[in-house]
């Protein structure tokens, strides 16, 4: 049955992560191996509906005892991005977002076609006091760069989240994060028609260790936890930019709200390892 946001339990996508044969390297080619093997996801839906989006995006996933690998294929016809500055908001225009929940804590990363990111750490608020998981001097709320956010955009029209308030630490970092992106055409030129774009990323375990709070890292294999992956599109008509933006995720949250972490998919974690390729000529 939907839960309050729509989004039942039952409904949220489960990816499986198998091991990886061996350390990536990140360079958004995912022409190479193991990505021409791993798993895909299936596609991306309207995070409102739950209908097929008009463009395609899937993701796959690996991991070893060192890093989360994740990989992203988006089609879009004319690839286009322009903000350049680390932590511009990219909701602003294409981007493509992940999540990864704790129990208590979330981080929030964007990317563009041009390879620009945004982060953000957030914690509840009713899990931040003195002494706690989060009193440390990178969750300093007096200290640091934060901000508050309430829930569903911010806006009274679906309610707010019933756990209330987060603090969203906006100069927060991940510790030895690699991404690239590639682009399948030729950005911002609508001449022609393009393929798409990809993402590559490698989040080391080592800075999961606020994320994971009392959960081991790396996870031992069979441990889930909650994830999102969402793209947000931006179309125009007439001339005008259409608004809000389209968006898209594994899963509907139900609501216009990424900030969901309910709704978040399954991502579990398999001691299975993806076989290495046969010799040439095996």
């Amino acid at each position: 049955m939907p839960g309050r946001y729509g989004c039942g339990r039952d409904e949220a996508e489960r990816y499986v992560c198998l091991r990886s044969p061996a350390p990536l390297v990140v360079d958004g080619d995912l022409g190479k191996e193991p990505w021409l093997r791993a798993p895909r996801s299936g596609p991306f839906v309207d995070l409102v509906t739950g209908e097929a989006a008009p463009l395609e995006t899937r993701l796959s996933g690996l991991w070893d005892d060192e890093h989360l690998y994740l990989a992203f294929w988006l089609e879009e016809p004319e690839v286009r991005a322009s903000l350049t500055e680390r932590d511009s908001f990219l909701w602003m225009e294409n981007d493509l977002e992940v999540f990864v929940a704790g129990p208590d804590c979330y981080y929030e990363f964007q990317v563009n076609a041009l390879g620009t990111i945004y982060e953000v750490f957030y914690v509840w608020q009713d899990a931040w006091r003195r002494g706690s998981h989060f009193d440390r001097p990178e969750f300093d709320p007096a200290a640091r760069r934060a901000d508050v956010l309430g829930g569903f955009q911010d806006t009274m029209r679906h309610g707010r989240h019933p756990r209330g308030k987060r603090w969203a630490f906006l100069d927060w970092d991940f510790p030895g994060l690699r991404w690239a992106v590639r682009v399948d055409g030729t950005l911002n030129d609508g001449r022609d028609r393009d393929r798409g774009w990809t993402v590559e990323l490698a989040l080391p375990w080592k800075g999961m260790e606020a994320l994971a709070q009392d959960r081991p890292f790396p996870p031992r294999p069979g441990d889930t936890w909650r994830m999102a992956f969402m793209r947000f599109e931006s179309f125009d008509a007439g001339g005008e930019r259409l608004e809000p933006a389209l968006g898209w995720a594994l899963n509907r949250h139900g609501v216009y709200d990424s900030h969901i972490p309910e709704c978040f998919s399954f991502v579990s974690f398999s001691e299975k390892r993806l076989d290495a390729p046969s010799p040439e000529g095996s």
